[in-house]
């Protein structure tokens, strides 16, 4: 299953659907590239749309801290939504359930930017 990408502008706020498996390979390539031209663009809030995500593995997971700490390095910020069971107790084992701030409904995550 390959991953796929896109994003809309709700607010100001760049929401970026994700959807497959963030994965070693064409996965995190697209997440990280989504990432990077989402930011190349000018835009500083962003909201990873993770509930079409059906597993990440480890290479996914360090694209993730690295799409958070390059944004925040920019001034700007990277939140998550809607993460399955699956990857929020991924998120849970590796202890960066506390670095991400993670929102279960779309208007919450758009009202934590402002």
């Amino acid at each position: 299953m390959t991953m796929k990408a896109s994003t809309r502008q709700v607010d100001g706020i760049t929401i970026v659907d994700l959807s497959g498996r963030i994965t070693l390979g064409e996965g995190s390539v697209v997440l990280r590239d989504t990432i990077r031209d989402v930011v190349g663009q000018g835009h500083k809030k962003i909201l990873l749309n993770l509930g079409d995500v059906t597993y990440i593995d480890s290479s996914g997971i360090g694209e993730l801290v690295s799409g958070f700490t390059s944004v925040r390095n920019q001034g700007g910020e990277l939140k998550l939504l809607n993460l399955t069971k699956k990857v929020h107790d991924l998120l849970q084992i590796t202890k960066l359930y506390t670095v991400f701030d993670i929102k279960d409904d779309e208007a919450s995550a758009i009202a934590a930017f402002k």
